[in-house]
């Protein structure tokens, strides 16, 4: 018998309807759990640091700190979380930057915002399968 998990998530956007959106899309999984929100980067690491989420969803353009930032910052102090860029700047070299600072999946706000949730249904099927979140 497979265990049911509940995916603890994070969003951080400076965007409060774009944080809405996402938290209403993924709400409709009964398997998500939205624990936290931020509206920028540093608002990010410290609720990552206090909520130890399982995905944090971090925008790159975000005041005080950037999601570059905070993913640098997330992945030093608390490398477990999964980390998902969601971006209107959907630019190779945003993309490799942040793939090289650690972020597990990057996606464009404006063709990819469904992928989100897609890909959380399957991180919480691999994990009911293994026991564990993978990437």
């Amino acid at each position: 018998m497979t265990k049911k998990s509940t995916l603890n998530v994070l969003i951080a956007d400076d965007s409060d309807t774009l944080r809405g959106r996402l938290i209403s899309l993924l709400s409709e999984n009964p398997d998500i759990a939205i624990i936290g929100e931020a509206r920028d980067g540093l608002g990010a690491a410290m609720l990552v640091e206090k909520l130890k989420p399982d995905v944090a969803i971090l925008d790159i353009r975000m005041p005080r700190e950037s999601g570059i930032d905070a993913l640098k910052k997330i992945k030093r102090l608390h490398p477990k979380p999964i980390l998902i860029i969601l971006t209107n700047y959907p630019y190779h070299q945003y993309k490799e930057k942040c793939k090289e600072a650690g972020a597990d999946y990057f996606f464009d706000k404006s063709t990819e915002f469904e992928n989100v949730s897609e890909l959380l249904k399957q991180l919480i099927q691999k994990s009911e399968k293994s026991d564990s979140l993978c990437v």
